[in-house]
Formats: structure tokens, sequence, C-alpha cells
């Protein structure tokens, strides 16, 4: 999975073509962390046909919030540089996400 920051994010998400998974989350974040080995699974799943990384919003508080992400954990998908489909907390869970992934594959 690509780490993602606050200079290689521009470049590999929204001027990426194609479509591009970003898992947003944080260093206190422990949903965050029990939903990691998930998402790293449907990266082995799908990672011919997604870019899947991760951004880490502690260190990017700011591009976080430009994104409109304002609560963790939040999965978007991003086709094109355009945001898609996003899972928040409510209902980020493997199965959930997966038939996210499902519908723009």
């Amino acid at each position: 999975m690509l780490e993602l920051n606050k200079e290689n994010f521009e470049e590999e998400v929204l001027n990426a073509e194609g479509l591009v998974l970003v898992d947003f989350w944080g260093d206190s974040c422990e949903p965050c962390k029990e939903l990691m080995p998930d998402i790293e699974a449907l990266s082995e799943k799908y990672g011919d046909e997604i870019k899947f990384s991760k951004l880490n919003t502690s260190k990017a508080r700011r591009l976080a919030i430009s994104q409109r992400v304002l609560g963790l954990p939040t999965i978007i998908l991003y086709r094109n540089g355009e945001k898609i489909e996003e899972v928040n907390r409510d209902n980020a869970n493997k199965e959930y996400i997966e038939e996210a992934i499902k519908k723009h594959i």
C-alpha cells in the first residue's frame, strides 16, 4: 500500500488516472487500526485494478479537511482525481468497502 503525505497526495490521488482508494486513518484511531488488515487484504485482492493508499491524518490534518474528511475511519474512492464513493465510520467494514470497490471496477 502506498503511504501518502502532503507532498505526494496531489500527484498520487488527484492527478492519478483510474481508481485510487485512500484509507484516511489516525494514530489515535483504534477502529482505523482494526480496519487496516482488512484494507490490506482487499489491496491484495484488487490491487491490479485499484491503487491502494493510506494517509495518516495526524500528520496531514489540513489535507484531510480539504478532502472533507471529518471523522475516522474514512475510506474514499477516487476516479481520475474525482471523489466517487465514501465509506465513513458508520459503515467502515471489510464487506461494505468491498461492495463499494465492486461497484466501480
